[in-house]
């Protein structure tokens, strides 16, 4: 391993080490004081994030391509840190009062984010294989974390079963390229592809494979059956952590392979993906509607906004729009990951150690007996919905512009559409805070409480100021074409 190998790869061998590390440390420590692994688990976090904003501005490539660092990977390594601080936040205090505090909670998350923070560094199928499995077996055992409830249990193990089936489409996707190109490495398949050494249709089956796979781990239909049993059926602090960290992740793989390895099947790909998108929207909306358990109906939720990022993969073969689809992607990822953690934290306040708290039912009189924290579940509700003055809003906004912009009117005006449908399921829960009396019990922590604040003023203070972060995210895709 040369210097520049060990550089590129810092961040993650620090973190996987600092993980082995609170598995020997957690031996030692008495299980009334477990959440001292969580604040350790904070200050690796914070470390590693250190040391990949040291690496901002800076491209360097190791074991010979297969892994880089670039503007890409550091904007989703920040996202993806960032996740796992906030994750660790809305978990403390509900491990404990769920009587399943455990200091290898923590661990299993640090080793899921290493494996998050190697998809982004990866410019070779293999490496994001081997990250993608190293997020994704941690996350089966912290799904089924709350034994012996059998509704954690079974989320785990359909989770597990459903992933393994999902991973071999991966794998298939990955031999299918390998056997049309002769190479994993993204930019050796976009070389080939254009030297006219590649077997077309073998890619183009990759490609499908490729997309299927990790169409299971962004949760777009028809790949999505397992997402409201999960979510719904695993600890709520993991399924706030897996609807956004996992999510992310596999739009980071995606992004990379379609726009640095795929751009040639372009012409081939945008109908399937044009398709995907518009009932990804179309049926999370839909049957979000239905939901009257929060968890479930921020489960189709979940899936819906799967939908509204994939209209940022339809316009990728335009080399004039391509830039600000791919940007306008990353923006959104930001602007979903903030709010929906400020929505899973509020979940987290009502929720009871019986599994009470869950139905929308249950917010009633919150906007009386605590008006802060239902003024914090609005703001997060509209900012989902995309209404103003909220990050959603413009998130969409810049999504739409882009998806016009390619020439894809009618997906546009599908996406504003499922965005009026939302409006009722989400307004749904604003209407029921206010409009209903109630007496809900809201369970007040400190980290719980911080991470409902702070989203809720990052959710509407960004809304002003879009344009910075907008162009943080347009500068982080610049060598992706």
């Amino acid at each position: 391993m040369t210097q520049t190998d060990l550089l590129t790869l810092l961040p993650n061998i620090l973190l996987v080490t600092w993980a082995c590390i609170l598995l020997l440390v957690d031996l030692f420590i008495p299980q009334r004081r477990k959440g001292m692994i969580a604040l350790l688990a904070v200050f690796g976090l914070a470390v590693v994030m250190g040391i990949v904003l040291a690496q901002a501005g800076r491209e360097m490539t190791a074991f010979n391509g297969m892994i880089v660092v670039d503007g890409f990977s550091v904007f989703l390594s920040v996202l993806f840190l960032a996740t796992g601080i906030l994750g660790i936040a809305i978990a403390y205090g509900y491990l404990k009062r769920m009587g399943i505090e455990r200091g290898e909670y923590y661990t299993l998350m640090l080793f899921s984010i290493s494996g998050m923070l190697l998809m982004a560094q990866a410019a070779d199928l293999i490496v994001i294989f081997l990250g993608l499995e190293l997020l994704s077996i941690p996350l089966y055992v912290l799904a089924a974390w709350a034994r012996p409830r059998l509704e954690s249990e079974e989320a785990g193990l359909k989770y597990f079963l459903l992933g393994a089936f999902a991973t071999g489409f991966v794998v298939y996707g990955i031999a299918m390229t390998f056997g049309a190109t002769g190479s994993t490495r993204l930019s050796e398949i976009v070389a080939r592809v254009a030297g006219g050494e590649a077997v077309t249709t073998l890619l183009l089956i990759g490609a499908a494979l490729l997309l299927v796979g990790f169409g299971f781990k962004v949760a777009a239909v028809p790949f999505h059956m397992w997402t409201p049993d999960v979510y719904q059926g695993a600890p709520t602090s993991v399924t706030g952590f897996m609807a956004v960290g996992a999510k992310a992740a596999g739009f980071a793989a995606l992004l990379r392979i379609f726009v640095s390895a795929f751009p040639s099947l372009s012409v081939d790909l945008v109908p399937v993906l044009w398709g995907l998108a518009a009932v990804t929207m179309i049926g999370g909306n839909l049957i979000a509607i239905a939901q009257t358990d929060i968890k479930r109906m921020l489960a189709y939720s979940s899936i819906a906004h799967a939908g509204y990022i994939l209209m940022a993969f339809v316009p990728y073969g335009n080399p004039k729009v391509a830039h600000d689809s791919v940007a306008s992607a990353l923006f959104y990822l930001v602007a979903y990951a903030i709010t929906s953690f400020g929505a899973w934290a509020m979940v987290i306040a009502l929720e009871k150690a019986e599994g009470k708290g869950l139905e929308i039912n249950d917010y009633a009189g919150l906007g009386r007996k605590h008006p802060a924290m239902a003024a914090a579940m609005t703001v997060f509700m509209l900012s989902l919905t995309g209404i103003p003055p909220t990050l959603g809003l413009i998130g969409k906004l810049y999504l739409f512009r882009s998806v016009v912009e390619g020439g894809f009117i009618g997906l546009a005006i599908i996406g504003v559409l499922t965005s009026l449908i939302s409006a009722y399921y989400y307004l749904r829960v604003v209407v029921v805070m206010y409009m209903r009396d109630g007496d809900p019990q809201v369970t007040s922590e400190s980290w719980l409480n911080l991470t409902i604040g702070a989203a809720a003023l990052a959710t509407v203070v960004l809304s002003f100021v879009p344009a910075a972060l907008f162009t943080l995210a347009s500068d982080a895709v610049l060598k992706l074409f």
